[in-house]
């Protein structure tokens, strides 16, 4: 008689799915890691060009880029090794971004309502223009690395930390069309006009982050 071959013990299995945890756990922090490097230089660019054309909406944007840091910095304190499996780290990490979404849609909110009100006219700002061109397409790389790892580990505080990435990106197309037309058109409002827009979908996503509904399945 023919003998089957035997099927791998469950061990083993437990094993390979353990191993294939660890490895996207540490990508996870790698991504993180990385994003956090981007936006602490983003930050430094946007707040120095902010204050030398006196425009809020890229003192703005560089604090926004704080807030996304922080936000990576609770994914890499969610999968610390003492946390990487932990129901109630994933959870404390989901309440933790979303509180800063609603930091963000807070600070963006009021800074433009305010310059709307103040009828501040900005300088153009040709380094901002050219941060703002350069964040737009590059975000949304970053975003889809880190949702798609984040899918794949279950992890909800991953996938909404990816979506607040998005949300830079539309910051920054909104950033690029307020200081494009101040440059070229003389439209000082339409940055903060854009920026309400975007504070309003950190809004959305905040409420959805604090409700565990950010979490998708594909990558």
């Amino acid at each position: 008689m023919t003998e089957l071959p035997l099927a791998p013990p469950a061990a083993a299995t437990t094993a390979l799915a353990a191993s294939e945890r660890a490895l996207l756990v540490r990508r996870a922090r790698l991504l993180a890691w990385s994003g956090n490097a981007w936006h602490l230089i983003e930050f430094a660019i946007a707040v120095g060009a902010g204050l030398a054309a006196g425009s809020i909406a890229l003192i703005g944007f560089g604090f926004d880029s704080l807030i996304e840091a922080a936000a990576g910095g609770v994914i890499v304190w969610r999968f610390a090794a003492p946390r990487s499996s932990s129901e109630h780290a994933e959870r404390r990490a989901q309440q933790l971004i979303a509180a800063t979404y609603f930091l963000l849609a807070i600070y963006v909110g009021e800074e433009s309502v305010r310059t709307l009100a103040a009828g501040s006219h900005p300088r153009a700002s040709w380094v901002g223009i050219g941060l703002a061109a350069f964040t737009a397409p590059t975000m949304p790389l970053l975003a889809r690395a880190k949702r798609c790892v984040g899918s794949r580990l279950n992890s909800s505080a991953t996938v909404s930390e990816a979506t607040q990435n998005m949300v830079c990106a539309y910051l920054s197309v909104a950033l690029l069309a307020g200081l494009g037309t101040n440059a070229f058109l003389g439209w000082w409002w339409a940055d903060p006009a854009a920026a309400l827009v975007i504070g309003a979908v950190a809004f959305r996503e905040g409420c959805e982050t604090w409700q565990g509904e950010s979490c998708c399945d594909v990558c």
